[in-house]
């Protein structure tokens, strides 16, 4: 584990020296002198500072001249780990996970509930779901949650995309259905409750409805919970034309989901699952057909490697590694482009680590204990959540002993997370949510093959 040592060490190092050197009283030797007139005028100058590449309307922006814009503007939209895909040209994958939720709706008419961790791809699987949906004029009904969202501000606001011309006690020639009333206009001016909606869904005829409610998890109001699975129950005895599709970051179903043994039967739940290797070639693929690029087969292997089957990073890497081969003048992607995105997304979830957590990190870098907090990492994202001691000799190939030391030593550390899981034993999370992404992409990059094949970690 010397090469996490020496990668994320360096970047806890403290840059003292330039502090104490500004510190240090000058002496008449050090007076600075008069900077060149002509020096002073070119600092000046605008044209030499950064600039944006593009115009805010996505044009080239002309300032220099730049063989490489057209693709650059393409690389933008190739790969985006800040946004869900949206393009189906882009998705990665998943083609079974998506057929198997479109069957669970469409044939056995279940409600859906999507889970797992952030950056698996679930929103990204919503959008191809709401395009599937709507291709077959289902009314779709997507809203992302927030954490005082509440259920009367929902289905208020659903009620109002359904127009009252699918309602079975107004005929299409109503004067109400002719001027484009929706359900919305038949609800009382109070707090919609789950009855009433249902009750109003349930005289639905000619049409199905949709509603996706993303980020299920940010609510926490427990009543906003309990409400939506007393809908779920109400439109399901109902026979109602409406279907609800949740997802949300969780572990498992329950965390998602209150009161569920009410309406289990109800629900097609999905744990979405990581990418396999083959899927993050595809997300590779995807860009080089519509940036233009073309990835050296050993930066896809290195890509393949430190990406773990997430998405997120995969197209994180490969957004980096393709600007920083344009940059050199390159349309080709190699491994060190692929090495210079890692220091590039090391450097950005560091940023989002607390003072605190990064000081133990230190200490226990000084102690030359670096090797037990990648293995945890490891098993962590091999998770995708919360894991135990099984998951940790899986994900490392170390033996039982060595996967208690691992754990016992984090947890003194706090930077482990105890849960008591009645059903799966003891289970453990990491103090912050990028922390084991911060790890392991430190210690993946100097220990992942490079060579084109099946990718590989070696274990120290």
């Amino acid at each position: 584990m010397a090469g996490l040592d020496l990668k994320i060490g360096s970047l806890f190092k403290k840059k003292d020296r330039t502090a104490r050197e500004a510190r240090e009283p000058r002496g008449p030797a050090a007076v600075v002198q008069p900077m060149h007139r002509d020096s002073a005028r070119k600092l000046k100058d605008k044209g030499s500072l950064p600039r944006f590449h593009s115009m805010a309307s996505d044009q080239a922006s002309g300032w220099a001249p730049d063989r490489f814009a057209s693709m650059r503007a393409k690389l933008r939209l190739a790969f985006t780990p800040s946004q869900p895909v949206a393009d189906r040209r882009m998705f990665a994958g998943r083609e079974d996970v998506l057929k198997t939720v479109i069957r669970a709706i469409e044939d056995q008419r279940l409600h859906a509930v999507l889970y797992g961790e952030r950056g698996i791809g679930k929103t990204s699987l919503l959008h191809m779901l709401s395009q599937a949906a709507q291709e077959a004029r289902y009314i779709v009904v997507y809203t992302s949650c927030g954490a005082n969202t509440t259920f009367d501000e929902i289905f208020r606001a659903a009620a109002a995309d359904i127009p009252l011309l699918f309602h079975s006690g107004f005929a299409p020639t109503t004067s109400e259905a002719e001027k484009g009333a929706t359900l919305a206009d038949l609800l009382p001016p109070g707090p919609v409750s789950p009855h009433k909606f249902g009750d109003l869904c349930s005289k639905l005829t000619g049409t199905r409805v949709l509603i996706i409610l993303d980020e299920f998890d940010r609510c926490e109001s427990g009543a906003f919970r309990r409400d939506v699975a007393e809908l779920i129950k109400n439109l399901s005895d109902r026979l109602g034309r409406v279907q609800l599709v949740l997802a949300g970051v969780a572990a498992d179903l329950t965390e998602l989901v209150e009161h569920i043994p009410s309406i289990r039967r109800n629900i097609f739940a999905l744990r979405v699952p990581k990418l396999a290797d083959a899927e993050v070639l595809q997300i590779v693929a995807n860009g080089e057909r519509e940036a233009g690029l073309t990835f050296d087969p050993a930066a896809s292997t290195q890509v393949v490697a430190v990406a773990l089957g997430s998405p997120y990073i995969a197209n994180l890497l490969c957004h980096h590694a393709g600007h920083f081969a344009l940059d050199q003048g390159r349309s080709t992607v190699l491994p060190r482009d692929v090495s210079d995105a890692v220091d590039r997304a090391v450097m950005e979830f560091q940023g989002r680590i607390g003072k605190p957590v990064q000081a133990r990190i230190r200490q226990m870098f000084e102690r030359g204990e670096s090797e037990v907090l990648a293995l945890a990492a490891r098993a962590a994202l091999s998770a995708d959540g919360p894991f135990g001691a099984a998951e940790l000799q899986a994900a490392n190939g170390i033996d039982a002993k060595r996967a208690q030391h691992v754990l016992q030593e984090l947890t003194n550390e706090r930077l482990l997370l105890q849960q008591d899981d009645s059903e799966a034993g003891l289970r453990y999370e990491f103090a912050e949510e990028g922390l084991p992404t911060f790890l392991w992409i430190s210690w993946a990059k100097e220990n992942v093959r490079t060579e084109p094949g099946p990718a590989r970690v070696a274990n120290r």
